[in-house]
């Protein structure tokens, strides 16, 4: 078995590790921000901070599917699952964008209803602890999206948008908390038509974690840049003459590779042989965090 360092199944396997540790501090960090949203909501009158508690809660749920997602992928390949469980991951997203919706349609509903029914005026400490949120939630966004961009984590990816909706939707809070401040009687609804306003926010936002991760669960294409960078890698390995098909999917936190080499046909079988482990070696050499599985089918020139 080759060393950690160059099997694709270890590389991801500690990927998925690290990406649950980081997953599992943003759950402490949105249990936190529940309870000061509820708090505040609560004291300091206004319903758009206590939906953003709630919000705060079902993004604790959402989180716990991601980290139970990568705790799975993160198990190596076996008899029932040869290509490992990456696809966990995915799932664990598109779990995690369904639940968006979810939320977005209740805090929606709570906040026609207290558009439509009469309520004091929020109070202005909320804002200070507001700005505190938006800062801190966009800060572990970025932080997250990098590590995702690092990952090749799709559920990453979703996570820090998550972050991302819960930072506008916590700003949206602070302008209608303000112009309810700020405008006195007659203003209280200003925060309860943030709250609706940060909805659609989160609705959209959704529907963009979907679709990522949609993609990712019916396997389509991987970019055509990193398809070219397959077959430059794949053409500089001696013995290949050209190259037909290459299909590149994602799995999880890795790509497979399909390639079809063309090679001189009057080589024996063995040799041909050797070029098809010499590409597969060279693809998983090249980028081990990236592909974890290559199918080589040799073609003779005509």
């Amino acid at each position: 078995m080759p060393p950690e360092s160059l099997n694709p199944h270890a590389v991801m396997q500690r990927r998925a590790e690290d990406s649950a540790r980081l997953v599992a501090r943003g759950i402490g960090l949105n249990l936190l921000l529940a309870v000061l949203k509820f708090a505040g909501g609560i004291l300091g009158h206004t319903y758009a901070l206590i939906a953003d508690g709630a919000e705060s809660l079902l993004d604790v749920f959402s989180s716990i599917l991601v980290w139970a997602g990568f705790r799975v992928a993160a198990r190596p390949p076996d008899a029932n699952h040869p290509y490992g469980h990456g696809k966990a991951e995915p799932l664990a997203a598109l779990a995690v964008a369904l639940v968006i919706f979810a939320a977005a349609g209740w805090i929606a509903l709570h906040a026609v209803h207290e558009i439509i029914t009469p309520h004091r005026g929020p109070h202005w400490f909320t804002l200070p602890l507001l700005a505190a949120i938006v800062v801190t939630k966009i800060w572990f966004s970025r932080r997250m999206a990098a590590a995702g961009a690092a990952a090749g984590s799709t559920a990453l990816d979703v996570e820090a948008l998550h972050h991302w909706s819960d930072a506008i939707t916590s700003g949206a809070a602070f302008v209608g908390i303000a112009l309810a401040i700020a405008g006195g009687k007659g203003w209280e609804v200003a925060d309860d038509w943030a709250a609706l306003f940060a909805c659609v926010v989160i609705a959209f936002n959704g529907v963009r974690m979907f679709n990522q991760a949609l993609g990712d669960v019916m396997d389509t294409a991987a970019p055509d840049q990193f398809e070219d960078e397959v077959r430059t890698l794949a053409l500089a390995v001696p013995g290949v003459a050209a190259l037909d098909k290459v299909r590149v999917r994602k799995s999880g936190l890795s790509h497979l590779v399909d390639i079809q080499v063309r090679v001189d046909g009057d080589l024996t079988v063995r040799a041909g042989h050797d070029i098809a482990h010499a590409v597969k070696d060279a693809l998983l050499a090249s980028s081990p965090h990236a592909i974890s599985d290559v199918s080589v089918h040799i073609e003779p020139m005509k």
